[in-house]
C-alpha cells in the first residue's frame, strides 16, 4: 500500500489525530486533569517546584537556629546530582535535612494520587508509572519509593514505580506510539519532540520493529537539548530553533544511513485539540502565546519540512505526559487499566487503558 494512501487509511480510522483518546496500543481515559482546591491547583504541590519549595522551608526553618547544612547556594539552584551526593555521602544531618524534605513531599505527592483515583475516570487504576525530570535522581526514586509505601498502607491496592526509560528518552520514545507501526513499514526511525517548560528536547528515534513490533525495543539514536529557559526566546524563535534542531537530525540520520519515516510525533503540555491546536495548558511554554487561535505547531513545522523521504510529513501532537507513558505501554500488558505522573514544571498525568485488554472484556 503506498504511503499516502496509508497515511488515508489511518486519518479514516481515527489514528491520526492530534490529542487523540484511542491509539494503537492504549485508549486514554484521561489526560491533564486539573484538580483544584481553596489553595488553588493541588497538582502544584507535588510538582518539581513544590520540592525545592519544601526543602527551602525545611533550610529556613533550621537557619533560624544556626548554620544550614546545605550551606548558601539557593534551593531552585542546587542540582539534582548534589542532593544525591548528600544523601550517599554527605553529613548526617544535611543528609536528614534532604530526606526531610523527600518525605514530606512524598505525602504531598500521595495526596494529589488520592484525589486523581477518586476521579470516574482513574478508578480501577493498577499502576502509576512516575516520570518527570525529578525522577531522574535518587531523590525522586526515594520519593516515589515512599510515595508507594504510603499509598499502599493507605489501603489502596495499587503499584507506583518509576518509569523506564531516562525521563528525557521516555518523552521521546512515546511519540513513536502516537501513530501505527504498521506507517513506518520501510523505515527505521522517526523524530520525535518534547517541548517543556524549561527544555526543548528533539530526537532520533530508532524503532527496531523487527526486534520488537510493539516498539518494545524502541530507543533514542540521537538527541538534541536546548534549555530554552536560559535564553528567553519569542515564540517564533523558539519554533525556529526547534526547526534548526530537527534538520540537523535529519542530516544525522542521512549520514547514518538511517531512514526516517516522514513522521514528526511532539509531547507538549496542556489540552490539545484534534487540530493540534494547545487549547489551555501552555502557559509556562516559551516566549507568546501557544494557544492562540492563529498559531499551530504542527502546521508551522509542516510548512518548514514539507517533505521526508520523498513524502508528506506528518506531524503528530499530543499532551507531554500522554507520550511520556506511552513509552511505558509494551510494558504494561500484565494490567488493564494503568496511568502515568509526571514531575517536572508542573505535575503531569494521564490514564490508560490497554486497547487488548478493553476488547478482550467486550
Amino acid at each position: 500500500m503506498p504511503d499516502r494512501d496509508r497515511e488515508a487509511t489511518a486519518s479514516e480510522a481515527g489514528l491520526l489525530r492530534h490529542g487523540a483518546a484511542s491509539l494503537p496500543p492504549v485508549t486514554i481515559d484521561d489526560y491533564n486533569a486539573e484538580l483544584r482546591d481553596e489553595e488553588g491547583f493541588i497538582g502544584d504541590r507535588a510538582s518539581n517546584r513544590a520540592f525545592r519549595t519544601i526543602l527551602e522551608e525545611w533550610r529556613e526553618k533550621l537557619r533560624r537556629l544556626g548554620e544550614d547544612p546545605l550551606g548558601d547556594e539557593d534551593s531552585r539552584e542546587i542540582s539534582k546530582r548534589k542532593l544525591d551526593a548528600v544523601l550517599a555521602e554527605g553529613a548526617p544531618e544535611a543528609a536528614g535535612l534532604v530526606h526531610g524534605a523527600i518525605e514530606e513531599f512524598a505525602q504531598e505527592f500521595v495526596t494529589v494520587a488520592q484525589r486523581l483515583l477518586k476521579l470516574k475516570s482513574w478508578r480501577g487504576t493498577e499502576r502509576i508509572v512516575v516520570g518527570g525530570g525529578l525522577r531522574d535522581s535518587r531523590v525522586g526514586e526515594l520519593a516515589i519509593g515512599r510515595a508507594a509505601v504510603l499509598l499502599r498502607a493507605g489501603g489502596h491496592d495499587i503499584s507506583l514505580m518509576p518509569i523506564r526509560h531516562h525521563p528525557d528518552e521516555a518523552g521521546l520514545i512515546g511519540t513513536a506510539h502516537l501513530a501505527p507501526s504498521w506507517l513506518f513499514a520501510g523505515h527505521g526511525a522517526i523524530l520525535g519532540v518534547d517541548i517543556g517548560g524549561t527544555n526543548m528536547r528533539a530526537g532520533i528515534v530508532k524503532l527496531n520493529l523487527k526486534k520488537s513490533p510493539d516498539l518494545a525495543a524502541a530507543c533514542v539514536e540521537e538527541a538534541v537539548l536546548w534549555k530554552h529557559r536560559d535564553d528567553r526566546p519569542s515564540r517564533t524563535e523558539a519554533v525556529e530553533r526547534l526547526v534548526e534542531m530537527l534538520r540537523g537530525l535529519m542530516k544525522h540520520a542521512a549520514k547514518e544511513k538511517l531512514r526516517l519515516a516522514p513522521f514528526i510525533g511532539i509531547g507538549c503540555p496542556g489540552l490539545i485539540g484534534a487540530d493540534g491546536a494547545i487549547e489551555r495548558g501552555g502557559q509556562n511554554l516559551p516566549g507568546g502565546n501557544w494557544e492562540s487561535s492563529r498559531f499551530n505547531l504542527c502546521e508551522t513545522l509542516r510548512e518548514a519540512i514539507p517533505e521526508m523521504d520523498g513524502h508528506d510529513t506528518v506531524a503528530l501532537m499530543h499532551n507531554d505526559a500522554v507520550v511520556q507513558g506511552l513509552s511505558e505501554a509494551p510494558f504494561m500488558r500484565d494490567v488493564r487499566r494503568w496511568g502515568v505522573l509526571t514531575i517536572g514544571t508542573g505535575l503531569g498525568n494521564a490514564r490508560f487503558t490497554n486497547r487488548k485488554s478493553e476488547e478482550a472484556a467486550d
